[in-house]
């Protein structure tokens, strides 16, 4: 079979298709012909050779990726909820990557994609939508008539974490820059706030969640000290990336007798993926793709998706579908 591979760390020309043995699956696992794969912020980081936390883990060659859709090839002897033909959607094992015709993975992290989604689609959503539902859903508990700020709103995560408090009933306000104002009100914002000409922390107030999703860490410290000001008494920030508190940040959450929890820990990913498949069933969240590239042009696909200011998700098609 097929699959890329990264013989050296660098920029996007270091990513190669080459011919690889087919995996062989384990009693837990599922084989997957996979049919698209979706590209994350995660996937050049590693192509780089990793930050800190990663860079113990990684070891040449590697493959690339970390989320697809397709369908089930074979089932391992413990695997009771799925079987062949199956159309799925989910992440690889750690590490082993999703930018190849087929792999094995652990049933658990994967789910029935939505039935009115195609392979495309349903490729876009399990990274981020692990991290939207989690941090939006299970830390932060999003109810009925509360008040959300979601920064990068237009992202991966932020469009998913934006549409999820909508679902559930929430006044939702978005950061984005002017041109994007449209498209969330698309998705459903009550609010757009311009970053680019306004100041959030000038305008909203009371908020129950202030939920992080920019796609970066060079402005996480400045942004966290503005958010916390903007909750209500007891409120949460819930951010994509890992948070190291400073004593001021600490603070701020004590005043406002706020808490501050990171998206995407103890993620239960077969849940997850399953209940917001019957959000995108039902009509309440949609996948959104910026672009759709031949996995032969997965260098274009990655200098694309590194501009950070993709709307949605840039997905990678590994194979036609039938």
């Amino acid at each position: 079979m097929k699959a890329i591979r990264i013989y050296e760390f660098g920029e996007p020309e270091v990513m190669k298709i080459v011919e690889v043995e087919r995996p062989v699956i384990a009693a837990n696992e599922i084989l997957v012909k996979v049919y698209a794969a979706s590209i994350n912020p995660a996937d050049y980081i590693i192509r780089r050779g990793g930050n800190e936390g990663l860079k113990p883990h990684l070891k040449l060659p590697m493959g690339l990726g970390i989320d697809c859709a397709g369908i089930v090839a074979e089932t391992g002897s413990a695997v009771t909820e799925f079987k062949k033909g199956d159309r799925v959607y989910g992440v690889p094992n750690y590490l082993d990557g999703s930018y190849t015709e087929y792999l094995a993975a652990k049933a658990n992290q994967f789910a029935l994609m939505p039935q009115t989604t195609n392979f495309n689609e349903a490729a876009s959503l399990p990274a981020c939508a692990r991290m939207a539902w989690s941090g939006m859903v299970e830390k932060a508990k999003v109810q009925a008539g509360q008040r959300v700020l979601v920064h990068g709103a237009t992202g991966g995560i932020g469009s998913l974490a934006l549409q999820f408090a909508k679902a559930y009933g929430a006044y939702v306000i978005g950061t984005a820059s002017a041109h994007n104002a449209d498209f969330l009100k698309q998705l459903g914002a009550d609010e757009v706030i311009d970053y680019n000409t306004q100041k959030f922390e000038d305008i909203v107030s009371d908020m129950d969640v202030v939920f992080n999703a920019t796609p970066t860490t060079s402005v996480d410290e400045a942004l966290r000290l503005k958010s916390v000001p903007v909750l209500r008494e007891g409120g949460i920030f819930v951010c994509t990336h890992g948070v190291w508190p400073n004593e001021e940040f600490k603070e701020l959450l004590a005043r406002k007798n706020a808490t501050v929890a990171m998206a995407g820990a103890d993620i239960n990913h077969h849940h997850c993926l399953t209940e917001v498949a019957k959000l995108i069933d039902a009509g309440k969240v949609k996948p959104i793709i910026s672009k759709v590239y031949p996995w032969k042009q997965v260098a274009q696909a990655h200098c694309d998706s590194e501009t950070k200011h993709v709307r949605g998700k840039v997905v990678l098609e590994i194979r036609k579908e039938d």
